[in-house]
């Protein structure tokens, strides 16, 4: 028995178009690269004004392309103390809180104590309060306490509102871990401490890594909460915002785009560590 394939039948199967699927647009990769465009233009704009050759203090026009303002990038010593005390914040934020943040999200993700489920509802609480919530309470603090405000209240302010961030981080990749491993380090002889330093904190370390950049790009990023508690002591983000009176030298921009190629170096630094111990 054969078929008889009408001419219209044989068109629509001799047309490639008809046969091609219709291509769907992909709205979830759409949505993340406007998503990551919105973020990142204020960065690139940035960037391009660092290069901007412009005769005044008001970097608002392209004029012209130069490197001079990276071969004059610390001639503003004031702005030179600034970066200097953001950097040192930091690093101190970032050690004090790593530590003590890794010890707590160990703690919250491997053993069960009284007082886990507030410690968690105070951690979490500390990550959704404003800044300013958390600034005027240690203003408060330190006036009642007659603690002079400067670079220690401003380390001190920094590490109480990351510890949380860096907590969670450590906890989340606690709860992943399997514990049979540290049960056979332990069966074949390892103490406490050597369990620890051999196998524990081998699959600790990205976690911890993370969470202590997250700790310090906070730091550096901070501005409310150094506001309240800073005193006399100006940092970065302090000394940009009061340059804005006058207009804002393009030395910032060159600060600014070394800040950021520094964060996006430590990250890859974190990504390749990371690859390797696993």
């Amino acid at each position: 028995m054969t078929t008889t394939r009408t001419p219209a039948a044989e068109a629509r199967a001799g047309d490639p178009a008809r046969r091609r699927p219709r291509r769907r647009i992909d709205w979830g990769r759409l949505f993340t690269w406007a998503v990551l465009a919105w973020l990142f233009t204020p960065v690139a704009g940035m960037i391009v004004f660092s290069f901007n050759d412009i005769a005044g203090r008001q970097n608002v026009t392209w004029q012209g392309f130069t490197l001079k303002w990276y071969g004059q990038a610390f001639a503003y010593p004031d702005l030179n103390a600034a970066l200097l005390t953001t950097v040192a914040v930091g690093v101190l934020t970032m050690l004090i809180a790593g530590v003590t943040g890794s010890l707590l999200g160990l703690a919250l993700g491997r053993h069960r104590f009284h007082g886990r489920g507030a410690t968690n509802l105070v951690m979490f609480a500390a990550i959704c309060a404003p800044e300013v919530v958390l600034g005027a309470a240690l203003l408060s603090l330190f006036l009642t306490t007659d603690v002079t405000t400067g670079f220690v209240t401003i380390v001190i302010a920094h590490v109480m509102f990351t510890i949380s961030f860096v907590a969670i981080t450590v906890r989340a990749r606690v709860m992943t871990l399997d514990p049979r491993l540290e049960e056979a380090a332990r069966d074949l002889g390892a103490g406490p401490w050597t369990t620890f330093r051999l196998v524990t904190l081998p699959m600790l370390f990205p976690a911890v890594m993370a969470g202590g950049l997250l700790a310090l790009a906070l730091s550096v990023d901070d501005f409310i909460i150094t506001s309240f508690v800073g005193g006399e002591t100006t940092t970065f983000p302090l000394w940009i915002w009061g340059s804005t009176r006058v207009g804002i030298p393009p030395q910032v921009n060159v600060m600014g785009t070394l800040i950021f190629a520094v964060g996006v170096l430590l990250a890859i630094v974190n990504i390749v560590l990371a690859r390797r111990r696993s």
